[in-house]
């Protein structure tokens, strides 16, 4: 059995006690501890370590607390706003030296309207856009929340996660970040 598999099967165990802690508010070097304000604001660990865990990024598996009702974010600010829900995948870098992306629509337009995105990110035009790892790490494109909000762009094989048609499969994801310049276990 390749090494690889051992040590995620490891980490897959452990995931939920790699899970948080999230620093404290006081302490986070964002918000102001002198403030009076700061004890009306919910502790970061009090709401995020009910929800279920991830070992990267902010250490929440997002869609997964969706899916499972964990969490239910508000579908618009404004009762006149349509909820569109758009169930289709489509799929990405079909030339590149990475696996394809399979972009999974329905699980972003769960969380957000298709205004977030179409159509100042992205033309909402199969093949009009042009992607660029440069620009998604620059927080741009997919940047804008990957590395942000949702997990970071150091977990490649979440979005690279479809084999090219003759290709070899994608290796899975490992529950941990992997630091700029490592080499994964092979």
């Amino acid at each position: 059995m390749p090494t690889w598999i051992i040590v995620a099967a490891l980490l897959l165990v452990n995931a939920p006690v790699l899970a948080g802690p999230w620093d404290k508010l006081r302490e986070d070097g964002v918000h102001d501890p002198r403030s009076p304000a700061i004890n009306r604001l919910q502790e970061p660990g009090d709401a995020l370590s009910k929800l279920t865990p991830d070992s990267a990024g902010n250490m929440v598996r997002w869609v997964q607390s969706l899916e499972k009702g964990e969490i239910n974010p508000r579908a618009n600010l404004r009762p006149d706003t349509k909820i569109r829900l758009y169930d289709s995948d489509v799929m990405l870098n079909l030339n590149g030296g990475m696996p394809m992306v399979k972009f999974p629509h329905r699980q972003h337009t769960l969380w957000l309207d298709c205004a977030n995105c179409h159509d100042h990110l992205f033309k909402a035009e199969a093949g009009a856009n042009k992607l660029s790892m440069l620009a998604i790490l620059n927080g741009e494109q997919c940047g804008v929340c990957h590395g942000a909000v949702s997990f970071p762009l150091t977990e490649c094989f979440r979005c690279h996660n479809t084999a090219k048609p003759g290709g070899k499969p994608p290796r899975p994801s490992l529950p941990i970040a992997i630091p700029a310049g490592a080499v994964p276990p092979k």
